[in-house]
């Protein structure tokens, strides 16, 4: 397999995209925070000091995907037409996996922005309690599902 954000002399570069077709390109990614109880009835009853957390974290997610190559050095800026960030809360077992949906119409993919914007949004879940405990656990931050572009579909 070749590395394409390398040159031949092993340089770090921009992949170039200017001879790709634009396509609807759409990509979901998922990641899960656990936290405790304490944290987990602070949240559901709105008692966070902060403000409310899913409300909070579901902005930051959806401003990162839109941010995405400023933080990624190699990812191409991008127009995205949606972005969308949900949450499943899941009280008995003290987990919130949050769901970051990106779509574009363009020569590259939104995996990196979906990737970006669920992590965003599990590290304000992280930022906006930590107060409460330091204990929370970020984990299984992965692509879901990708469709467009020449590589076509993939499901995990």
């Amino acid at each position: 397999m070749e590395f394409t954000h390398f040159d031949d002399n092993g340089n770090a570069r921009m992949v170039d995209v200017s001879d790709k077709d634009v396509t609807h390109r759409i990509a979901i990614a998922e990641g899960t925070i656990s936290v405790s109880r304490e944290v987990m009835d602070a949240i559901a009853g709105h008692k966070v000091k902060k403000g409310d957390v899913l409300t909070v974290a579901q902005v930051a997610g959806i401003m990162a995907t839109k941010r995405t190559s400023e933080l990624i050095p190699m990812c191409h800026p991008l127009s995205l037409t949606n972005a969308a960030v949900t949450f499943e809360v899941d009280g008995d077992a003290c987990e919130i996996k949050a769901i970051c949906r990106a779509v574009t119409d363009g020569k590259t993919g939104v995996e990196m922005e979906a990737l970006t914007g669920v992590s965003t949004a599990l590290l304000t879940i992280y930022d906006m309690c930590k107060a409460i405990d330091k204990r929370m656990v970020i984990r299984d931050v992965h692509l879901v599902e990708k469709s467009g572009g020449k590589s076509g579909e993939f499901r995990f």
